[in-house]
């Protein structure tokens, strides 16, 4: 086994297994909600039900998928026992399954540990598609109780799951509906037997690296801060500053590069993508709208002087620090300040033309950047002016980065109050109530 750290940047070590033997963790994990007792006192269990889908559930997929006599159908953390340490189990669970089913209710968006289980199944895919694999869907939503889609975080409505599949009434009503009706007995059951038929179809077809998260209590939730002023996250910019292979600087190769800089790729061969594609998954990821750019696509944004419009992530090739072209709007936007756009530098310690051009690439970065290297927060210093020598090292700052960077846009951007009277009028204990006082012939009890 060979130690790595897991991407997206949640700081969460892994022990890679270079086998491809999927078979001994759980097929499925089951990712839900916990609804509170409304009553202390009252024996009922509000999560029997749910717990009746997973069994249900597990019946299925052992028959559908041909497991051995002994492995594991699923996983659902009612299984712990009194005493174990459930984050260790959980992760456990979300690190070993082909297949993570969350099961949408509004309660679900709401809890932080539901989203630090789909953000620790995410890593997953990331890592997939971060080495050149083909892109994978391996999150299969349920719906418990409906959620307007309106109301759903980003990530939930990034995944393409037909709902009407598994029948109108479990569309209309969910789980708990039909199965707490007697009359919808058949739609119940046809639901679930489709949904484990489509549990095992990914399965099947899905080879996810197997990793052992040793962190799950340092994930953060994937779907942010649940608000009504903020279901779907707010806009990060991801600009990328770097050149195209049509406009490189001397002394260094097209190996890194594409058509446009957009898809610079620095890590290569390590990463089979472009950065900022990746970077835009992990955004999305930690709750925010990624929206990707060059240096042109975002001119307004970064060296623009009107109030902020929304936080920047931006990724800065040390080379291009070597181009006028560049140097001169990252000096503008150093003298500028804007706190909210946050710079990180890629430094590729394997690329071999960058590691002999270091000394020079160093002295136009602080040329470039020289109020940020000495006047920034020290994580943005620590990302401009050590680098960033590997991928993993990169993922693990790019949540860093863009909290802070969300931070500083909520503390600078404008205020818009809602229209209408300036104050609102102190309370009287005195005066009409109500606007049917002295006319209520109309009001019910």
């Amino acid at each position: 086994m060979s130690r790595v750290k897991i991407l997206a940047g949640f700081e969460l070590e892994v022990r890679l297994r270079v086998s491809d033997d999927t078979h001994a963790g759980p097929y499925f994990f089951l990712s839900y909600a916990h609804t509170p007792r409304h009553d202390a006192n009252d024996p009922y269990d509000p999560d029997q039900w749910v717990e009746k889908l997973y069994t249900d559930l597990c019946r299925h997929v052992m028959v559908l998928s041909g497991l051995d006599h002994g492995a594991k159908a699923g996983f659902m953390d009612r299984e712990l026992h009194s005493g174990s340490y459930w984050p260790d189990r959980l992760a456990k669970g979300i690190a070993t399954c082909r297949v993570f089913v969350p099961l949408y209710s509004r309660r679900y968006f709401e809890s932080e540990q539901c989203g630090k289980e789909w953000t620790a199944f995410s890593q997953r895919i990331l890592y997939h598609r971060a080495r050149g694999s083909e892109r994978v869907e391996t999150i299969i939503p349920a719906i418990w109780v409906p959620v307007p889609a309106e109301e759903l975080p980003e990530v939930a409505r990034s995944i393409q799951f037909n709902h009407a599949g598994l029948g109108p009434r479990y569309a209309e009503h969910g789980f708990y509906g039909i199965m707490k009706l007697r009359q919808y007995r058949s739609a119940y059951d046809m639901a679930v037997y489709n949904l484990a038929r489509r549990i095992v179809e990914v399965g099947q077809s899905t080879r996810l690296t197997r990793v052992e998260p040793s962190d799950y209590e340092s994930l953060d939730s994937a779907f942010g801060p649940y608000d009504s002023g903020r279901p779907n996250g707010h806009r990060l910019r991801v600009t990328v500053v770097a050149p195209d292979i049509g406009d490189l600087p001397e002394g260094r190769g097209p190996y890194h590069y594409g058509h446009t800089p957009q898809e610079w790729n620095p890590y290569r061969p390590t990463v089979g993508r472009p950065l900022a594609e990746h970077t835009a998954d992990v955004v999305q990821n930690l709750g925010y709208r990624p929206d990707v750019g060059s240096l042109d696509d975002h001119f307004d944004h970064v060296l623009g002087e009107d109030a902020p419009a929304s936080p920047g992530l931006l990724l800065l090739d040390a080379w291009a620090t070597t181009s006028d072209k560049f140097l001169e709007p990252l000096r503008r936007l150093d003298e500028s300040g804007k706190p909210w756009i946050t710079v990180m530098v890629p430094w590729n310690r394997d690329d071999q033309e960058t590691a002999d051009a270091e000394p020079r690439l160093r002295e136009r970065l602080e040329s470039a950047l020289r109020h940020r290297l000495a006047d920034g927060q020290p994580v943005q210093r620590s990302t401009v002016n050590g680098g960033i020598s590997t991928f993993d090292q990169f993922c693990k700052a790019v949540p860093e980065m863009a909290r802070s960077a969300v931070k500083h846009y909520l503390r600078h951007a404008p205020v818009n109050p809602p229209e209408g009277r300036a104050s609102i009028e102190r309370p009287r204990l005195q005066g009409p109530l109500s606007p049917f006082d002295g006319n209520d012939t109309e009001a019910q009890p």
